[in-house]
């Protein structure tokens, strides 16, 4: 039976589950099916919004799938242009209801995510609610990669009030009412990361709290073309390519950074001593600092993200 009704005659709350999505349509298949069993509890109704960043429109036919064989509404829509803040952009405009819940394409949640997640933002009555990203293999990787823990993720316990450092869009629901007067909530200039810690960072700045659930989880796929070296050390690239464009304590940032680059360099031949996972942790900060400084004199190294 389906937990919810299609045509949202349950008064009271609705959410609205924007995923934004490219080239991933086996995965945005399982996401979809496992958005369609969360619980509610009778406490709210919810849709789902697919906003695809492909100009091919590769999702379209995935989405029409899915609504021709199941109950859920799925509301699908595109931005041609190739940039992770204008897709964000693009799902929250065609959002309804008075929630909106974030998940990537990548990702799939526990039958009672949405319904954790609600329950905490009212208990709590904060402006939204982040989550638990578990890294879920398709492979066993490689023990290096599990030592590291490089797809591991932070968590903390429910009722921390996170700050904007230890924000993002992976897991997480807030109430529309915060977007009021915003204008567009993903700065473009964020076109392949941090737009979404630019976001918590401005909401926080007009007030807006925000607390972590650690019982709200959502797993990560991670295939096995993740588990290497070559796509770690892109990722930290690309993270650190982005880090420049916050507006707050550049300065004081670029001088970490001018510090740890020759610091880092001067120690990893004796880390490599200690482990792979070892040595490959601080060469992704080696990496992540020296791509910031390299952000700081206008060259970015890598400028799309690796899926």
């Amino acid at each position: 039976m389906n937990p919810h009704p299609a045509n949202n005659t349950m008064e009271g709350h609705h959410i609205s589950v924007c995923v934004c999505t490219f080239k991933r349509e086996n995965l945005l298949r399982l996401l979809l099916a496992k958005l369609e069993n969360q619980q509610t509890e009778g406490l709210f109704t919810y849709s789902v919004v697919v906003a695809d960043n492909d100009v091919a429109e590769s999702a379209k036919g995935v989405v029409a799938d899915f609504c021709s064989t199941h109950r859920l509404a799925v509301n699908y829509c595109v931005e041609p242009q190739q940039n992770i803040a204008l897709a964000r952009n693009m799902a929250f405009q065609h959002a309804r209801g008075d929630f909106i819940a974030f998940i990537d394409d990548d990702e799939f949640p526990a039958d009672d995510w949405l319904c954790t997640l609600f329950k905490a933002c009212e208990a709590y009555g904060v402006a939204g609610v982040l989550g638990p990203v578990i890294p879920y293999y398709e492979l066993e990787p490689p023990q290096w990669v599990k030592k590291g823990g490089f797809f591991d993720r932070p968590a903390y316990k429910t009722g921390y009030k996170l700050n904007w450092a230890e924000s993002r869009t992976s897991n997480g629901l807030i109430r529309r009412s915060i977007l009021n007067g915003a204008g567009a909530p993903f700065r473009s200039e964020f076109d392949t990361a941090g737009e979404d810690v630019d976001f918590f960072r401005r909401m926080m700045e007009t007030g807006c709290a925000f607390i972590w659930c650690n019982e709200a989880i959502v797993y990560e796929e991670v295939p096995s073309s993740r588990c290497n070296r070559s796509y770690l050390l892109k990722r930290a690239l690309l993270r650190g390519s982005n880090f420049p464009k916050h507006p707050r304590n550049r300065v004081k940032n670029a001088f970490k950074s001018l510090i740890a680059v020759p610091c880092y360099t001067l120690v990893l031949p004796i880390l490599a001593l200690f482990g792979q996972h070892v040595f490959l942790t601080y060469l992704i900060k080696l990496l992540d600092h020296a791509s910031r400084l390299l952000a700081f004199l206008g060259l970015k190294v890598v400028t799309r993200r690796h899926t």
